[in-house]
């Protein structure tokens, strides 16, 4: 069953890309980063078998962000998908610490939530630092990639190449460093290659996925049905 769940789960994301664009353009892509986000590191702490492989279940909601930050690429600008990404970036480290701090406050005795919330939110400094550095470096790289197939491949007919392209380097890019910056050292290497193996591959299936999604919101913007 978890197969099912997790399309259903790929198709309310990108459900929620699409409406959050619709309703308030720009601003609903703005919105979808730190909800993406902030959501991908709370689910990423449950661990789940996916098509007989391990997977955490976080990769979904975290690979829509790059969907989002495209669609801010092609529509409006490098520099309003650059400040997506920052404001993801700055939610990252809001929810870390203002939940770290949470956490230090002595529970009541009719508490039940506390043992609950330590350990999905505890800080782990490494994997936070993991989390940090490789979303930074794989969005801000996203863009980059992006304008620079845009340069070579301007044609409509090829936005599936910029959308994919970008994206499809990235995302082995993001997998790469969180895998060795978060788990070096703490697992043989061939335990590594299979959680980048893992890992990296679903997001290349939800990056080739969103490609529909992604024409879909260009031709709103283009029609002046989103401004």
């Amino acid at each position: 069953m978890n197969e099912l769940y997790w399309v259903v789960m790929l198709l309310f994301n990108f459900l929620f890309i699409i409406v959050a664009f619709r309703l308030w353009g720009k601003l609903g892509l703005f919105i979808w980063i730190p909800i993406s986000v902030i959501i991908a590191n709370i689910q990423v702490t449950k661990t789940i078998e996916l098509f007989t492989l391990e997977a955490t279940l976080g990769n979904i909601v975290y690979a829509t962000s790059f969907l989002a930050t495209d669609i801010l690429s092609e529509c409006y600008s490098k520099e309003d998908a650059k400040k997506a990404v920052y404001i993801g970036f700055f939610s990252m480290i809001v929810m870390s610490v203002l939940m770290n701090v949470a956490l230090l406050f002595t529970p009541s005795e009719s508490d039940f939530v506390h043992t609950s919330m330590k350990t999905i939110f505890q800080l782990m400094p490494r994997i936070t630092l993991a989390s940090l550095i490789a979303y930074a470096v794989s969005q801000l790289h996203d863009i980059y990639a992006f304008a620079k197939i845009k340069k070579v491949l301007p044609s409509n007919r090829h936005l599936w190449i910029r959308n994919n392209g970008s994206t499809l380097i990235s995302q082995l890019l993001d997998s790469i460093l969180f895998t060795l910056i978060a788990f070096y050292g703490v697992f043989e290497m061939n335990t590594l290659f299979h959680i980048f193996m893992t890992t990296y591959l679903l997001k290349v299936v939800v990056a080739l996925l969103d490609t529909p999604f992604m024409y879909l919101a260009v031709n709103w913007h283009k029609k002046n049905v989103i401004p």
